[in-house]
């Protein structure tokens, strides 16, 4: 089953914890070189962060990919800020979990709520959000439930607006709950050291 596989893939990847400022931090190490990097609430054991990387062509690290928080801009972006701003009334979509549910979160949509309307694409494993204004057109992915082969199931999307802001919420099934749930068991039981310790254990 490829819910298993993921686990047992997970599982057996190289894992170093670190505890800092409240969070605890997983780095992972894949077999092929790809590395996974997730930072847990000690309070309330929420997911804030997963980012990944990749080997790049010439055998060197690429960047990190965030595939849940908040994005963090680059320090060459961070320089060219006052040559070139990006307008801060563009849409800017993002993902934040909650225990029960994926969620993304598109922020600087002023538009009412019934412009809305999200489907599901199963062929693309996509979901899909639309505006009847035309204004606003996203496709994105939801990467656990690829890894673990889940199909998308359109009666759990659902969606909010308040604030200029469109939150989508896709409820867990009962095989990502019980992954997440077992997962973070194991994460517990890492020897974590706090940040600036030199002797980082690796499972």
């Amino acid at each position: 089953m490829a819910v298993q596989s993921w686990s047992d893939l997970l599982k057996s990847s190289k894992k170093t914890a670190i505890i800092d400022d409240g969070k605890r931090k997983i780095h992972y190490l894949f077999t092929d070189g790809k590395e996974m990097a997730e930072e847990y609430d000690l309070t309330t054991d929420d997911l804030i962060v997963r980012k990944w990387r990749s080997k790049s062509t010439l055998k060197g690290q690429g960047p990190w990919e965030i595939e849940v928080g908040e994005p963090v801009p680059s320090t060459a972006a961070s320089l060219e800020l006052d040559v070139i701003k990006e307008n801060f009334s563009n849409p800017i979509f993002l993902r934040k979990d909650t225990k029960n549910s994926f969620q993304w979160r598109v922020r600087n949509l002023p538009y009412p709520k019934e412009v809305y309307s999200l489907s599901v694409d199963p062929d693309q494993r996509c979901c899909i959000i639309r505006t009847t204004n035309k204004k606003y057109y996203k496709k994105f992915s939801v990467p656990d439930l690829d890894r673990c082969q889940l199909p998308l199931d359109s009666s759990a999307l659902s969606f909010s607006h308040a604030c200029n802001t469109l939150i989508i919420s896709y409820k867990k099934s009962k095989e990502i709950l019980t992954l997440e749930h077992e997962l973070l068991q194991e994460l517990k039981k890492l020897k974590a050291t706090n940040e600036g310790d030199m002797d980082c254990k690796t499972q």
